[in-house]
């Protein structure tokens, strides 16, 4: 039996696996959320061009990707609405989390609110604003322009806009962990439907090694009648629950996550 890699944790909601070692910059009021008609330019070489080819033979060649019930998000493309929507994943691959949104959502626009580490790198750090990445502010006068900056891409460009609610990488975790409802307080303030993804590993039976299979469900949308904390605690609910039974089709464990307990032994 092949020896599995085992991780220690403590924290669910705060534990970070993801090694990355990079020290994020402020994302003060001077940070420019829009760049401009350079960044216009950039994004449509970067990512039109470049990018999405590139992410869908990355997928399919390293982990065979298959997409199940992309149709939700076909349906309701055909609607043209008049605004975008958001999209809630599972956070487990460094590489593919990045990617996987773009191949759900083809031909829309794909926008993922990160941590700053994500524009803090040396030369990637410039190009993932061209990819659509949107840091999260460090201080009252950087939301305002977040804000804006989300309302614009999902209310005018009617672009999606994916968050990660787990907010830290585990590595080819398996299970879904508990988020809070915080992140869906978007939805409700823009009044936009909710989808959800959820990637899942299993075997891969012809080529060996693993294959990630995302499944798409949704849309989900905001009450009328209740209160805000009802609504996202409500939005929160329907897709942790969903992404929970979706994880149930891994089949394969490459990392093995263990609790500690609470005087931190094994």
């Amino acid at each position: 039996m092949e020896k599995r890699k085992v991780i220690y944790y403590q924290n669910e909601l705060e534990d970070e696996f993801a090694n990355d070692h990079i020290k994020p910059k402020s994302i003060d009021e001077n940070y420019d959320y829009d760049g401009g008609t350079g960044r216009k330019i950039a994004r449509f070489i970067i990512y039109d061009i470049i990018a999405k080819p590139i992410a869908f033979l990355y997928l399919k060649i390293f982990y065979g990707h298959r997409i199940i019930n992309r149709n939700v998000i076909k349906e309701h493309l055909k609607k043209r609405t008049d605004r975008g929507f958001f999209l809630y994943g599972n956070h487990t691959n460094a590489g593919a989390d990045a990617l996987i949104p773009s191949m759900i959502c083809m031909p829309k626009n794909v926008s993922v609110i990160v941590h700053p580490n994500n524009v803090s790198m040396p030369v990637f750090g410039h190009i993932t604003p061209c990819l659509g990445a949107i840091p999260l502010p460090d201080d009252k006068k950087a939301m305002i322009n977040f804000m804006n900056s989300v309302k614009k891409r999902v209310c005018d460009t009617k672009d999606c806009i994916t968050i990660y609610p787990e907010a830290h990488i585990w590595p080819f975790y398996t299970h879904i962990r508990p988020f809070t409802d915080k992140s869906f307080g978007y939805p409700v303030k823009y009044a936009t439907p909710v989808f959800c993804f959820t990637n899942t590993y299993q075997k891969r039976f012809f080529f060996g090694g693993t294959r990630m299979v995302t499944y798409v469900d949704g849309p989900f949308y905001p009450e009328d009648g209740i209160s805000v904390v009802e609504n996202r605690k409500k939005l929160r609910d329907k897709v942790y629950d969903i992404m929970v039974k979706r994880s149930g089709n891994n089949n394969i464990e490459r990392i093995h996550y263990i609790k500690k307990d609470t005087e931190g032994t094994m």
